[in-house]
């Protein structure tokens, strides 16, 4: 595979702002709105703020690094320059691949929950595995006819998506007459801080430009604008969206209707029709950030592929290994969301997610703060508040639900384990990865 398998300056900044926000503003919002306020109780729209100062410190390295090298490796390659081609290195990198490819099953079943309630269904039925892994199917095929496809569509979705998102919010606002209902005196720091583990999640979108650096036109300078710009546009666009909730359910219906949020809020406040406008804007949500994430994630592995850092296997399919990561990353994801639950699959996220984090920052920290001009200072704020938040996230699935931290804790070694092992029958020679 060559470097021009990737199609340089196809990416403009606002064609990298409307990735980022695409893949940011998706099921995120719609999945996860619940989620966190079951856990943040009624400052549950305040989590959002503090998931995007966490996620702001986080991208100073992703920017800094994009800045001095842009590459479509994006974090494989952060990892190994800043780890060199060790298990670390390979490790982390396979963790964030992984926990894109668990966002994936989330974004799908959210769309198979918010379908199903337009209907009516029932949101525990079989069919929302069943639809989950229509929409993968789907994207792939999508991902599957080209690149220039996945660049337009994204970003007609984009507008699409943010606008009715943002108008949602408005409108809900503006319906409720702006009265926040969602209150109650049952604050628990340590479930407020959990929390910021899933808002962090809806965030983290953002990284999918840092991976396609090499295809947007001057990256030295666009991928950091692209990247505070998407932040920037969705902390405003999820406070809309959770004061508009919060504004027309109270806290225990929120819980209650967690998977489906939105769709749930929309009706008080904004009828019938406002109802089945929110589901389809959560479909169309859903199913346009499935296409952006299946597209980064495939790129992502087989950029880790070219680095030789994780092994392929082509199981005799034909075509170039984007094409096989591409039907890998799909399996995976089908499989993902047909055995977990969307809590469940938003805790594996979180957790893979933040461990990624903290091994990039610090290896940032010990071997190229100089080199690429990062403040150590962030870099370590950027740890600590990784850390606090996961701490204070395993601590609360520990309690209601100990078997997704296990789940998370043994998936992890076993990605360290299946690396280390790799490498040690694979050595890479330093520089391999530089000329093919």
């Amino acid at each position: 595979m060559t470097k021009s398998d990737y199609e340089k300056n196809s990416i403009t900044l606002p064609g990298a702002v409307a990735m980022g926000t695409g893949v940011m503003i998706g099921a995120g919002i719609f999945a996860l709105t619940g989620q966190i306020a079951e856990l943040a109780g009624p400052l549950f729209p305040l989590s959002f703020v503090v998931g995007a100062i966490v996620t702001a410190f986080s991208a100073h390295t992703y920017i800094k690094m994009s800045n001095a090298y842009p590459s479509a490796g994006g974090i494989g390659m952060i990892l190994k320059k800043a780890y060199g081609p060790t298990t670390i290195a390979a490790g982390a990198a396979l963790l964030m691949a992984l926990s894109m490819v668990i966002n994936e099953s989330l974004v799908a079943r959210t769309f198979g929950t918010y379908t199903l309630r337009a209907f009516g269904g029932d949101p525990d039925s079989i069919l929302v595995p069943i639809l989950g892994v229509g929409l993968i199917v789907f994207a792939y095929l999508v991902n599957a006819s080209g690149t220039r496809s996945v660049g337009l569509f994204s970003i007609i979705m984009a507008v699409l998506k943010v606008g009715g998102i943002a108008l949602f919010g408005a409108a809900g606002l503006w319906a409720s007459g702006i009265s926040f209902e969602a209150t109650g005196d049952d604050f628990a720091a340590t479930g407020f801080v959990a929390s910021v583990a899933l808002s962090i999640l809806a965030f983290k979108g953002f990284t999918t430009i840092t991976n396609s650096g090499a295809e947007v036109t001057d990256p030295h300078r666009n991928v950091g604008r692209a990247i505070i710009w998407s932040i920037a546009l969705c902390v405003v666009v999820y406070l809309l969206v959770a004061f508009a909730v919060g504004s027309s359910l109270p806290l225990d219906r929120i819980v209650a209707s967690k998977d489906y949020a939105l769709a749930e809020a929309a009706e008080p406040a904004l009828g019938k029709t406002g109802f089945y406008l929110t589901v389809a804007l959560a479909l169309v949500a859903t199913a346009s950030g499935l296409i952006a994430s299946v597209f980064a994630v495939s790129r992502m592995l087989a950029m880790l592929t070219d680095m030789k850092m994780i092994p392929h296997s082509h199981f005799g399919m034909q075509g170039t290994i984007k094409d096989h990561t591409l039907v890998y990353t799909v399996v995976i994801a089908g499989f993902l969301t047909v055995f977990f639950d969307l809590s469940r699959i938003a805790s594996l996220g979180g957790f893979f997610y933040l461990v990624m984090d903290m091994i990039i920052h610090f290896g940032v920290f010990r071997h190229l703060r100089d080199e690429i001009a990062a403040k150590g200072w962030v870099l370590l704020t950027a740890i600590a508040l990784d850390a606090v938040v996961l701490a204070a996230f395993a601590a609360m699935k520990w309690q209601s639900d100990p078997l997704i931290v296990v789940v998370g804790v043994v998936g992890m070694a076993l990605v360290f384990l299946f690396v280390r092992v790799f490498l040690a029958r694979n050595p890479v020679r330093e520089g391999a990865h530089d000329h093919h």
